[in-house]
């Protein structure tokens, strides 16, 4: 009979907690692929890159889940290379080498407006939820220990 009740009301609370506090998709939707250089964002193509010149930085920071300044990317990892186009101003596009001496064209879209961001920053949202959980399943735990007491009664 407890273990019934302890079961109902268990479901119950996890139902309100999941109803209550929906996990949102903490991951962002990029529009395209792109590397930040220089205080610039950069969309990188499919175009193949043969003559590039010298390399004028590298990814310093990779996450498709949030924002970070510098040189940033969505899809390409940390210590990925950039180097300027032979014939080609900085200002209209750069070179991403995507593989070992493979590169793809990054054409410059405008300005980078991204979010100063500490990579382990924890979100109060989270502390909030978890905050709550722990308050309901104290609530139960007692609720529980108060049936099994007056049933031993």
């Amino acid at each position: 009979m407890l273990n019934k009740k302890f079961f109902h009301l268990s479901f119950v609370t996890i139902f309100l907690i999941v109803i209550c506090f929906p996990i949102k998709s903490i991951a962002t939707s990029w529009a395209y692929d792109f590397v930040v250089w220089d205080g610039y964002v950069y969309e990188v193509t499919e175009e193949k890159v043969e003559m590039v010149d010298e390399k004028i930085g590298e990814v310093t920071k990779y996450s498709d889940m949030y924002q970070y300044e510098g040189n940033f990317s969505n899809k390409y990892p940390k210590n990925t290379k950039y180097f300027s186009i032979k014939g080609t101003s900085t200002n209209e596009a750069i070179a991403v080498e995507t593989e070992n001496e493979v590169y793809n064209k990054a054409i410059r879209k405008g300005p980078y407006v991204g979010e100063k961001r500490e990579v382990n920053k924890f979100k109060i949202e989270y502390f909030i939820i978890f905050f709550f959980t722990f308050i309901v399943l104290a609530v139960i735990v007692s609720i529980v220990l108060t049936f099994k007491n007056r049933n031993h009664n």
